[in-house]
C-alpha cells in the first residue's frame, strides 16, 4: 500500500508552514467561548490541551527506535511550530504527560502531568523525557496503554479545553482487552486517540506484525472528533511525523487528507483482534 500523498516529506513540510498565526488562530477561536466558561472563580486551571503522549516500548521496539522516538518528542516540544501553536491557543498553556506501555500490565508513567506555557517550560519537559532511561517489556497491549491513559486524563487535575491520548507503536494487540473496545470506552468520555503506526520493518512470523498496521490504526485504535493517523515508514520521516502530529494537535487541527476515523470504519478493514489470532497461531503450533 503507498504512502497517503498527504504525507510526503514536502507535503508534511507544507503542514507545519501552514499553521501560520492567523491559521492557527481561527482553528482556535470555537474553544475561545468554551475557555471562558469553563474558569470559574475558585475552579481547576483550565489548559487548552491535556496530552497523553503513550509510547510503545515493547521488544519488537529494538533500542534504536526508542531512542529515536524519545528524541522525535523532545525536539518537537521546543520546535518553533509547536510553540508557535502553543503561544495562540485561548489560553497560551497545555498539560503533557508521558507513558511508556507494552504488556497488559506494563504501563510507567515516566513523567506526570507537566505544564507547558512558553519556551523555558518546553525546555524543561523535553529535557525529562530525554533524561529517562530506556526499558524494553514483553508483550503489545495497546489497550492496557489506552486505558491507562484514560485514567490519567480523568485526574488530571486540570480543566482541559480538549484532551487527547497520542498512541504510538510498532504492532497490534495481542494482550489485555480487545483494542475496540477500550477505544471505545476511552472515546465515549470525549477524549479524542491519534495513532503513529510505525511501520519501519517488514513484518515477518517472528514480530507477530502486519503490513497494514496504519489501516489497523485507523479502524481499530484511533477515534474521537477530528481523530487521525500519520504513519511512518522510513527512519527519515520518524522526527519530522512525530513534530506534525504534535503541532497539529496542539493546534487544534486536522489533516484535509489524512485518514480520519469518526467515530469508526464499520467493519473494519483488519480485524481487530487480529493480533491475539496471530498469537493463539504461533504457540499452538
Amino acid at each position: 500500500m503507498g504512502r497517503p500523498a498527504w504525507f510526503s516529506c514536502p507535503a508534511a513540510a507544507w503542514l507545519l508552514r501552514a499553521l501560520t498565526p492567523i491559521f492557527v488562530l481561527a482553528a482556535l477561536v470555537p474553544w475561545s467561548a468554551a475557555a471562558l466558561a469553563a474558569s470559574p472563580a475558585g475552579g481547576l486551571p483550565t489548559v487548552d490541551l491535556a496530552l497523553v503522549l503513550a509510547v510503545d516500548v515493547s521488544y519488537s521496539m529494538d533500542v534504536e527506535e526508542q531512542a529515536l522516538q524519545r528524541e522525535g518528542y523532545a525536539q518537537a516540544l521546543v520546535s518553533p511550530e509547536f510553540l508557535n501553536a502553543l503561544r495562540l491557543g485561548p489560553n497560551g498553556r497545555i498539560v503533557v504527560s508521558y507513558v511508556e506501555w507494552a504488556g497488559e500490565h506494563e504501563q510507567r508513567l515516566v513523567l506526570p502531568w507537566r505544564m507547558i506555557d512558553g519556551p523555558a517550560s518546553a525546555k524543561a519537559v523535553a529535557d525529562e523525557i530525554s533524561a529517562a532511561p530506556l526499558r524494553r517489556v514483553y508483550r503489545t497491549s495497546i489497550s492496557g496503554g489506552l486505558l491507562f491513559s484514560l485514567t490519567l486524563l480523568e485526574d488530571s487535575g486540570y480543566r482541559a479545553l480538549r484532551r487527547v491520548i497520542d498512541v504510538s507503536g510498532d504492532g497490534v494487540n495481542n494482550q489485555g482487552r480487545r483494542v475496540d473496545t477500550a477505544r471505545d470506552e476511552v472515546v465515549a468520555r470525549g477524549i479524542t486517540i491519534n495513532g503513529l503506526p510505525l511501520m519501519l520493518k517488514r513484518p515477518n512470523a517472528s514480530t507477530l506484525d502486519i503490513d497494514d498496521l496504519d489501516l489497523y490504526y485507523e479502524d481499530c485504535v484511533i477515534g474521537g472528533p477530528g481523530a487521525f493517523v500519520i504513519p511512518v515508514r522510513e527512519r527519515a520521516e520518524f522526527i519530522t511525523a512525530i513534530k506534525t502530529k504534535m503541532v497539529l494537535e496542539v493546534a487544534g487541527v486536522v489533516p484535509k487528507r489524512a485518514p480520519t476515523v469518526i467515530p469508526v470504519v464499520q467493519p473494519p478493514r483488519i480485524s481487530c483482534t487480529i493480533g491475539e489470532k496471530i498469537w493463539m497461531e504461533r504457540w499452538n503450533n
